[in-house]
């Protein structure tokens, strides 16, 4: 009886944990990909409010020893800068000098890489020092860029995402991003955490979790009304940046010319 009476305690006990965890939310809910399923869907929940220079033109967000490292656009203005994530206050800072409108960016094996708009061409920095180090061309625009440890992952705006080997920049596979059968294009600022590839849809309040080996879309995280009215008034103050803490599992989120940036975690909806 006893042994009874304790595996039903056990039984009730896990399955309020499981409870309480889909209540308050979680980093990373791991959603698994298997033909037919229709993304799940994702709200949010905010941890912490931090700072944010409104005048920074977010193209690319990543961290790194416990700081962001962030890439802001737009010709004359774009950057390859480290952040305090608690301030906001910019503590180094290297500028990308016109014509080049600087674009996403990916830490690998100690570099920055950091590509360009309509250039065809990305910079390769030591992550430590912001030393620029070589530089590699590629074909299309770049928009977005993240890694799996592996492979450069690399957005153009369209709803294609690139694969390039970072020795050689030699393209290694393509994979077409669709939700169900509808291909979702604008694909923006990117991240890789847990297997997936996180993508900012441009001009939208929500990121796609694309399954990276089949290009179909897992989940949809919504993140509509994450800042008050009034606080952007730029029609290209929108929803782009996207950084995962791996020590920390902590995640990021931010837009360009954006007064804040967001640690949220998910919440099933």
């Amino acid at each position: 009886m006893k042994r009874q009476l304790c595996l039903l305690l056990f039984i009730v006990l896990v399955s309020l944990l499981i409870l309480a965890c889909k209540s308050s939310g979680t980093s990373f809910p791991v959603k698994t990909a298997t033909p037919g399923n229709r993304p799940t869907q994702y709200g949010y929940h905010i941890v912490n409010t931090w700072p944010h220079d409104s005048r920074a033109f977010t193209q690319g967000l990543v961290i790194h020893d416990g700081r962001f490292i962030e890439s802001t656009g737009e010709v004359g203005h774009s950057s390859l800068r480290r952040v305090e994530i608690e301030t906001g206050k910019v503590i180094q800072k290297v500028d990308v000098p016109p014509p080049y409108f600087a674009e996403g960016i990916t830490l690998l094996k100690g570099k920055i890489y950091q590509l360009t708009w309509q250039q065809h061409l990305g910079f390769i920095y030591d992550a430590w020092t912001f030393e620029k180090l070589d530089e590699f061309n590629y074909t299309g625009e770049g928009w977005g860029l993240a890694n799996d440890g592996v492979s450069l992952i690399l957005s153009d705006g369209s709803n294609k995402i690139r694969f390039l080997d970072p020795d050689n920049f030699q393209l290694k596979k393509t994979i077409a991003v669709l939700d169900g059968h509808t291909p979702v294009a604008e694909l923006n600022e990117l991240e890789y955490i847990k297997g997936e590839i996180y993508a900012n849809i441009w001009h939208a309040d929500r990121i796609a979790r694309i399954n990276p080996e089949t290009g179909a879309v897992v989940g949809w995280i919504d993140l509509a009304r994450l800042l008050a009215p009034g606080d952007v008034d730029d029609e290209e103050a929108v929803l782009n940046g996207i950084a995962y803490d791996e020590v920390g599992s902590r995640f990021f989120v931010t837009g360009k010319l954006w007064p804040k940036i967001f640690e949220i975690n998910l919440v099933q909806k």
